[in-house]
């Protein structure tokens, strides 16, 4: 009797767990790719292993805390390390809803990763989405990095107009000094007539100079 109940029990899990069936969810790892010449055999003990802790993780979920390793079935193991699984609830003799085991499989997916060494990119569950790492804080708050930034332009803004200001003020300061120098150069221009360098106007005081006036100008008086 006891043959044939292990018999029957056997049969109806093997209906129970088949690829594509209802409720089932298939897994691949890749443990040559992630652990190289550390990589480990997968054997019944891994096996073992694995099925804890799916059992441990439908554990955490509202109204499944009893589930257990035995509820957890494995089939079509390959040697390339692929299986389908299934999680059964014993009392009514079905596989358990697919959304149950997802998210029971999504909240603890970091400690299986952890359990086998492997990621999510090595220990795949092909109908569950991979988890998302959670997000980093920086280790320098934002606003502190913002006001920087705005700091920094400000500062640039100011540098940039005051050298402006400065460039201003020198070329307005160079205007009426090139002025000055240009009428002193003229001031200076010295005719030179016959040999003998002479100034033919007195252009200050407007007076002709001597050296072009006769003799007969010079003592005829004004």
């Amino acid at each position: 009797m006891l043959w044939l109940f292990f018999f029957l029990v056997t049969a109806i899990h093997a209906e129970l767990c088949q690829p594509d069936a209802e409720n089932a969810f298939k897994v691949r790892l890749s443990i040559r790719t992630a652990l190289g010449d550390k990589a480990y055999a997968w054997d019944t003990n891994e096996e073992y292993l694995f099925k804890a802790m799916v059992a441990f993780s439908m554990r955490k979920v509202p109204n499944r805390e009893k589930t257990d390793i035995s509820h957890v079935l494995l089939c079509n193991v390959t040697q390339r390390v692929s299986f389908w699984f299934v999680v059964i609830d014993p009392m009514k003799n079905h596989t358990l809803p697919a959304d149950e085991i997802q998210s029971a499989i999504r909240m603890n997916r970091n400690r299986i990763n952890n359990a086998f060494s492997l990621n999510d990119q090595t220990l795949e569950f092909l109908k569950i989405p991979s988890t998302l790492a959670p997000p980093t804080d920086p280790s320098v708050p934002i606003w502190i990095i913002i006001f920087g930034v705005v700091f920094c332009i400000v500062i640039v803004a100011i540098t940039l107009l005051v050298l402006s200001g400065i460039r201003q003020r020198r070329r307005k300061n160079k205007g009426p000094s090139e002025v000055d120098d240009t009428e002193d150069k003229c001031e200076n221009t010295i005719t030179i007539e016959n040999g003998i360098p002479c100034d033919p106007l007195d252009t200050k005081g407007w007076h002709i100079n001597d050296t072009f006036m006769t003799e007969d100008e010079r003592l005829t008086p004004l």
